[in-house]
C-alpha cells in the first residue's frame, strides 16, 4: 500500500489546499473583525442618536458586504476539495469532521444570511433597535462560523471523542461535546478569531489613516481610529493571552511541533525559550548546533509548556529515537506497532469475510491494542515525523514578534487619539498603512504555524497527509491548481480595486474637512 502512494499528487493536492486556504483567510479575518467593529459603532449611533455614528457605521458595512460576498466564494471551494481532492480522508473522519461543518451550514451560516440582509437593506425599514440586534446577530453569526470550522480542525490537530470501528474501516463518534470543547478547540477558536479582531482593527486603522494624510474626512477617521485601537488593544492583549494556551496544548498534544518551533533537537531539564534565533542549516538533528545566534530565556518554555520550571522538554532527537528516562517511546516502536494495527485490521475483514467468528475475535483484539500508532505504519522512516524546521521555527518566531508589536502600535495610537492631534503624526499615520499588510501576514504565518507544524499527519498520529488523498491524476490536480490561482488571484484583484473605489469616495453626507 505505502509503495503505491503517489507523491507527486500528494504535493499537488496539498498545493491546491494550501492555495485555497491562503487566499480564503485573506478575507476571513475581515469579515470575522468588522462585524463587531460595525455592531459596536452601531451601539454608540443608537444609544447617542449622534448621525455620524450612523454614517461611520455605514461606510464601514459597505466594506464588509464587499469582503463577505468573495469571501464565500473561496470558503465554498474550499470545504468542496474534502471531497474531490481528500477523499480517503473524508471517508476515514467523515462522520465526525462532517458534523461541525454541517451545523456550521444549518446554524451558523443561516443565523448570519438571514440577518445581514436586514442589516444592509433595514435601514429606516425596521426600528433602530430591531436593526442593532440584526447587526449583532450577523456578528455573533459569522463568529460561529469560525468556532465549528475551528473545532473541525482541532480535532485534527488532536482527535477526541471518538473510536475507530474496524467493521467500517471508519472513525465514528463516541462523544460530540468532548470534541466540541477540547481544549485544543476552545484555544484555537478563542486565538483565531481575536487574532482576526486585530487584523480587522488594523485595517480600519489604516483606511483611516490615510483620510487623515490626505486630509479628508478628519472627524470620521478620528472616531474610527479610537473605536478600532480599542477594539484592537483588548484583542490583541487577548491573543496573547490563548497563545500562551495554545502553545501549551501543542506541548501536551503535539511534542514534535512544539521541538520544531523551538529549534529543539535534544530535550532538557529546565528548557530556555528562545526569543529570537537564526537556525543553523547545515546542522543535523543527530548532531550539531541548531542555531548560527540566538537570545533564550532561561527556563521559560518548561515553565510554559508544563507549567514547572526545571520540567522535561522533549527535543526532536528524543522523539525520534526515544527516551527510556522520560518514559518516551521511539518512533520506530510505534511503526512496529502501526504496522501491527494495519495488519491485524486486513486479517479481521478477510475474517469477516470468511465468516471465522474466532479469528475476528483475535484480530480485533490485537488491532485495538495497536491502534493508537495505526497512522506510524503508513511510514517508511522515523524521521519522517518531523515537519519542516525553518517554516515551522521562523512563523513560530515572527508571529509572536508581530504579535507584541501590536500591542505597542495600538497603545500608540490610542495615546496619540487621546493626548495629541494624531491628524498630524504623519510617522504614526504612515505606520498604520505598513501595519495593514504586516497583520495578513501574522495572521498567515499563524496558519504556516499549525499546519506544517503538524505535518506528516492529515489527522495526528492517527492518518498521515500521504494516504489521506483521492485516487485522481496528477494532472487533473494541477490543472484545477493553476485554475484556482488564476480564479482566485482575479477575485483578489476585484476585491482590492472595488474595495479602493469605495474608500476613495469616501462616507456620504460628511463635510470633507
Amino acid at each position: 500500500m505505502i509503495e503505491s502512494i503517489n507523491l507527486s499528487l500528494v504535493d499537488w493536492s496539498r498545493a491546491q489546499f494550501a492555495l485555497t486556504a491562503i487566499y480564503h483567510w485573506l478575507f476571513v479575518p475581515l469579515t470575522l473583525g468588522l462585524t463587531f467593529i460595525i455592531a459596536i459603532m452601531e451601539s454608540i449611533y443608537v444609544k447617542t442618536g449622534n448621525e455620524e455614528w450612523k454614517r461611520l457605521t455605514k461606510f464601514w458595512m459597505k466594506l464588509f458586504g464587499i469582503n463577505f460576498a468573495i469571501g464565500v466564494a473561496t470558503g465554498i471551494i474550499l470545504e468542496f476539495e474534502f471531497g474531490t481532492n481528500w477523499s480517503n480522508y473524508s471517508w476515514f473522519v467523515g462522520d465526525i469532521f462532517g458534523a461541525p461543518l454541517a451545523i456550521e451550514g444549518i446554524m451558523a451560516f443561516f443565523l448570519e444570511s438571514t440577518f445581514i440582509a436586514v442589516m444592509f437593506f433595514g435601514w429606516n425599514k425596521v426600528s433602530k433597535k430591531f436593526h442593532l440586534l440584526s447587526t449583532w446577530l450577523v456578528a455573533i453569526g459569522s463568529n460561529l462560523s469560525a468556532l465549528w470550522i475551528l473545532v473541525a480542525n482541532a480535532w485534527m490537530q488532536n482527535p477526541v471523542g471518538m473510536h475507530f470501528n474496524p467493521e467500517t474501516a471508519r472513525s465514528e463518534m463516541l462523544n460530540f461535546w468532548e470534541v466540541l470543547f477540547s481544549p485544543v478547540a476552545m484555544n484555537k477558536f478563542l486565538h483565531t478569531i481575536s487574532s482576526s479582531y486585530v487584523v480587522a482593527s488594523i485595517f480600519v486603522i489604516a483606511v483611516s489613516a490615510w483620510y487623515l494624510l490626505k486630509k479628508r474626512e478628519q472627524l470620521f477617521a478620528k472616531k474610527s481610529i479610537i473605536v478600532a485601537a480599542t477594539f484592537g488593544l483588548l484583542a490583541s492583549m487577548f491573543v496573547a493571552m490563548t497563545g500562551d494556551g495554545s502553545a501549551y496544548q501543542v506541548a501536551q498534544k503535539q511534542p514534535v511541533k512544539l521541538a520544531a518551533m523551538e529549534g529543539l533537537y535534544d530535550g532538557k531539564n529546565g528548557a530556555g525559550l528562545v526569543a529570537f534565533g537564526i537556525l543553523n542549516s547545515k546542522a543535523k538533528a543527530e548532531a550539531g548546533d541548531p542555531f548560527l545566534f540566538k537570545i533564550e530565556i532561561p527556563k521559560l518554555l518548561s515553565l510554559l509548556s508544563y507549567r514547572n520550571m526545571d520540567a522535561f522538554v522533549p527535543g526532536l532527537n528524543d522523539l525520534v529515537n526515544g527516551n527510556e528516562e522520560n518514559k518516551i517511546i521511539s518512533t520506530d516502536k510505534k511503526i512496529e506497532k502501526g504496522k501491527i494495527a494495519i495488519s491485524a485490521l486486513a486479517a479481521f475483514k478477510e475474517a469477516k469475510k470468511l465468516k471465522d467468528l474466532a479469528k475476528q475475535d483475535s484480530t480485533r483484539k490485537v488491532f485495538e491494542a495497536n491502534y493508537q500508532y495505526i497512522g506510524y505504519g503508513y511510514l517508511n522512516n522515523a524521521k519522517d515525523i518531523l515537519p519542516s524546521m525553518h517554516a515551522t521555527f521562523y512563523s513560530f518566531h515572527f508571529m509572536v514578534i508581530l504579535g507584541l508589536y501590536f500591542i505597542l502600535f495600538f497603545i500608540v495610537i490610542l495615546w496619540l487619539s487621546f493626548k495629541s492631534k494624531i491628524e498630524n503624526k504623519r510617522f504614526w499615520l504612515k505606520a498604520a498603512l505598513w501595519a495593514l499588510p504586516l497583520s495578513f501576514i501574522a495572521s498567515h504565518l499563524g496558519w504556516i504555524l499549525a499546519e506544517v507544524g503538524r505535518q506528516p499527519w492529515a489527522i495526528q498520529d492517527l492518518l498521515p497527509t500521504s494516504v489521506a488523498t483521492s485516487h485522481l491524476e496528477t494532472s487533473t490536480v494541477q490543472i484545477t491548481f493553476f485554475l484556482f490561482a488564476i480564479l482566485f488571484t482575479a477575485l483578489l484583484i476585484a476585491e482590492i480595486k472595488i474595495m479602493l473605489k469605495q474608500i476613495k469616495l469616501g462616507p456620504k453626507g460628511g463635510d470633507n474637512v
